[in-house]
């Protein structure tokens, strides 16, 4: 019986003394993808705080100055800036200024505290407050809306109780697995699966590409080396790249961005060899796709977008269109994430994850024989 893997071993030999002659390459597969990570966890903080906010309080009963008052206003402006939410950095004294600190994009937020607020408030009537934000920034002007909204509705609610009544409902949110809030603890699990693509598919995708262009492949072609074996040969050695960067990254996330894992490191170790393995096939694939590295670089970049905007990584899926829902589903990262938030965030194990990496298991098998197929085909 002919053994399907015959010539592994040689080209794994083959491989790995060419992934020694060109070490910019593995450099660059190690380095940059801790580059981003340290340089996207470190400055990109999702958590809404300090929006820069002008206030124009036409009551009279604010001024610039921090002097202790008790007028209506001035209460509801000190909640307003005790949210940490919205950070006063200026009053102005009429609409046009106001204006002009919005148009401008010197200020995010412009409050106008109309002229008869305390007196409404006084005989009971509703008094209003004008919250002007700069719609550019969707996420700045939704946080603000909120909040703002949140602060009016609950300074309604203490003025309508009588002093030293206590609030008939007391909610107390907890936020689980993630209590303060931190993004590097939400971004950096999901930004680890968008790295390791770096490092499995996008150098797998060169491995036969290069043999093409330097006219290489047809010396493979009449060697014994059988198709499978000759893929698993060239996959092997960026397969051991990709554990050596998981675990480079790994490192960092915990002590570098002390981010607790609270789940086993060996499940997520073990599950994230599914994702690499079906990562290398699809770099695989694409190599016996494409006949020049510049066009095996444009179907990694397809590869990169869908895993970055399909996968759940910076947009929820249960809020896509349906066939992107669906198309999320054929998409590796998709349950990478799943993974990683779930171990690293959550604490959850083998027994709420075996169906994600069984599902990495089958792609990468159904890919990598499928790039075998190809392969096979193009020695006939």
């Amino acid at each position: 019986m002919r053994n399907p893997a015959r010539g592994f071993g040689a080209i794994f030999y083959k491989e790995v003394r060419h992934m020694r002659r060109d070490p910019m390459a593995i450099l660059f597969a190690l380095v940059l993808p801790v580059l981003q990570m340290i340089i996207l966890g470190a400055a990109i903080d999702t958590n809404i705080r300090q929006v820069r906010t002008a206030v124009y309080d036409a009551s009279g009963s604010a001024t610039q100055t921090d002097t202790p008052g008790t007028a209506s206003s001035r209460a509801f402006l000190d909640r307003l800036r005790n949210s940490d939410t919205f950070r006063v950095y200026k009053f102005v004294y009429s609409d046009a200024e106001l204006n002009e600190e919005m148009i401008s994009g010197r200020a995010s937020v412009g409050i106008k505290i109309p002229i008869d607020f305390d007196r409404k408030l006084l005989r009971g009537d509703q008094g209003q407050v004008l919250v002007m934000v700069d719609g550019s920034d969707s996420n700045v002007a939704g946080q603000a809306v909120n909040v703002s909204s949140s602060l009016g509705l609950d300074e309604s609610l203490r003025r309508m109780m009588a002093p030293g009544q206590t609030p008939s409902i007391e909610v107390r949110p907890r936020m689980m697995f993630n209590p303060d809030s931190r993004s590097p603890n939400f971004l950096l699990p999901g930004l680890m699966s968008v790295l390791l693509i770096m490092v499995t598919v996008m150098l797998t995708a060169f491995s036969i590409v290069r043999e093409k262009e330097r006219g290489t492949i047809e010396q493979l072609l009449v060697t014994p080396v059988r198709p499978l074996g000759l893929l698993l040969g060239k996959i092997m050695p960026y397969f051991v790249t990709g554990v050596v960067e998981f675990s480079i990254i790994l490192i960092l996330m915990r002590f570098a961005f002390m981010i607790p894992i609270h789940g086993n490191v060996i499940v997520l170790g073990l599950l994230t060899m599914g994702y690499l393995f079906v990562n290398l096939a699809i770099g695989i694939l694409v190599s016996t796709k494409a006949n020049s590295q510049s066009e095996a670089l444009q179907f990694c970049m397809v590869v990169m977008l869908l895993s970055i905007f399909l996968s759940g990584f910076m947009f929820p899926r249960e809020t896509m269109p349906l066939w992107a829902y669906l198309i999320s589903h054929f998409v590796p990262a998709t349950y990478m994430i799943k993974i990683a938030r779930g171990v690293i965030l959550r604490g959850a194990g083998l027994q709420e994850l075996w169906s994600s990496g069984l599902i990495l298991l089958g792609m990468g098998i159904v890919l990598l024989l499928a790039a075998a197929k190809r392969f096979q085909n193009m020695t006939v």
